[in-house]
């Protein structure tokens, strides 16, 4: 028989108009008895929620996160309740004999026996940092997108700057254009570009020899003033987040010395989606689990199938993975770059990027946790080789001829 870790506990079945609470009390025999009730989502009607809850004496609560429904209920009953919001996979109920009442019942009953894996919830004002972060990430893709879009259309009008120029969106490249936009594009090149850019200026002429319609000089002026427009509302949100971290600058200051993470707000993402107090999580395995940097297991009769990392951390992956790339290609810190290129030669670039993002991730765990800066000299002992290692002939052959030499 499964015991009963919560005596009294109630399940809710969340959905954008209204919410299914059901109560299971547990009393000494181990009989159980249920109180459901529905209430509207709005505030007036989670007020209640909360109302009711507390005079049955229910001060433990889980629910699932489905979409974004599930914020307002958190933010109106996480003061008065130990709220537990789980992932829809852990709470899924038989297919056909699903209802809400159902729905919440058998989230009840899972929670009352302590069978349902909580997420990780952070306090409130780094749930406000993250909000605020991500949106800035989409604000960085959109203006990313836009400058994709102006290339096409120079593309398109055959204008080969971007052959030119390490960069379309520099000063003299932007003068350019512009001045393809407000003229002919016959002005004096020598008059537009930077000095440097002089010895240049016969292939630009040959650039911009292109024919730029009426239609597509509209475009590319709506282009530019969405660009311009995107990156005032992102210097915005900037200064408010910025307001924001001033309490984790202790915090942040020990994340930007990890390498890799020399931008103040790589920083301050990944520390707004994996909190400053590392005590929550177990271990820094745990905590890479969670950012699914880690192999899945799935192992059928003593055969192991697929091995993929997961789909969990969207948001905080694919930073650790353009941090990863980015220490890479550094020659200031050997010890990663050492086992980077270690585990490329076994397994490939993929992995080995994937492996060093965990590597990253994990020093930020013990950083945050010891409250101390990241310290090279811990992992240059790990990827230390024993100075009395005994290898057969097969392997030293094979190390030969790894490095490209023919053994006869």
């Amino acid at each position: 028989m499964l015991k009963i870790v919560h005596p009294v506990c109630c399940g809710i079945d969340v959905h954008n108009k209204f919410v299914v609470a059901c109560i299971a009390s547990t009393d000494e025999r181990g009989i159980t008895t249920y109180k459901v009730s529905r209430f509207s989502t709005f505030t007036s009607g989670l007020v209640k929620l909360s109302e009711w809850l507390l005079s049955n004496c229910c001060r433990n609560v889980c629910m699932e996160s489905t979409g974004k429904y599930w914020i307002p209920v958190y933010n109106i009953l996480e003061d008065v309740c130990r709220v537990t919001l789980a992932h829809p996979k852990y709470l899924k109920a038989i297919r056909g004999k699903k209802t809400d009442k159902k729905d919440a019942r058998w989230i009840a009953d899972l929670f009352k026996h302590d069978l349902v894996a909580a997420s990780f919830m952070p306090p409130a004002d780094i749930r406000q940092l993250r909000d605020l972060a991500r949106y800035r990430a989409k604000l960085t893709a959109f203006a990313a997108s836009e400058k994709n879009r102006l290339q096409n259309c120079l593309t398109v009008s055959n204008i080969q700057i971007a052959n030119v120029v390490s960069d379309t969106f520099g000063v003299s490249s932007m003068r350019i254009i512009q001045n393809l936009l407000d003229s002919s594009g016959n002005a004096d090149i020598e008059g537009l570009i930077h000095g440097s850019m002089v010895k240049k200026a016969d292939d630009l002429r040959l650039a911009v020899s292109g024919i730029v319609t009426d239609e597509q000089k509209s475009k590319m002026n709506v282009i530019l003033g969405h660009y311009s427009a995107v990156k005032e509302c992102k210097a915005s949100l900037e200064s408010v987040i910025l307001t924001l971290c001033k309490p984790y600058e202790r915090e942040l200051s020990l994340v930007l010395t990890v390498p890799g993470i020399s931008n103040p707000f790589s920083a301050i993402a990944i520390l707004s989606e994996i909190g400053a107090d590392m005590s929550v999580f177990t271990t820094a395995k745990h905590l890479c689990s969670w950012a699914g940097l880690v192999p899945q297991n799935d192992e059928s009769a003593g055969k192991k199938h697929s091995v993929r990392i997961s789909r969990a951390g969207i948001y905080i992956k694919p930073l650790l993975v353009q941090c990863a790339n980015a220490v890479v290609r550094s020659d200031k810190h050997p010890e990663i770059k050492g086992r980077y290129l270690s585990i490329k030669k076994r397994r490939g670039h993929k992995r080995a990027i994937i492996a060093i993002a965990r590597m990253l991730l994990t020093a930020v765990y013990h950083i945050l946790l010891k409250d101390e800066p990241y310290n090279p000299e811990l992992y240059i002992k790990a990827d230390t080789l024993p100075r009395t290692r005994n290898i057969t002939v097969d392997q030293a052959i094979s190390f030969v001829r790894r490095f490209g030499y023919s053994v006869n």
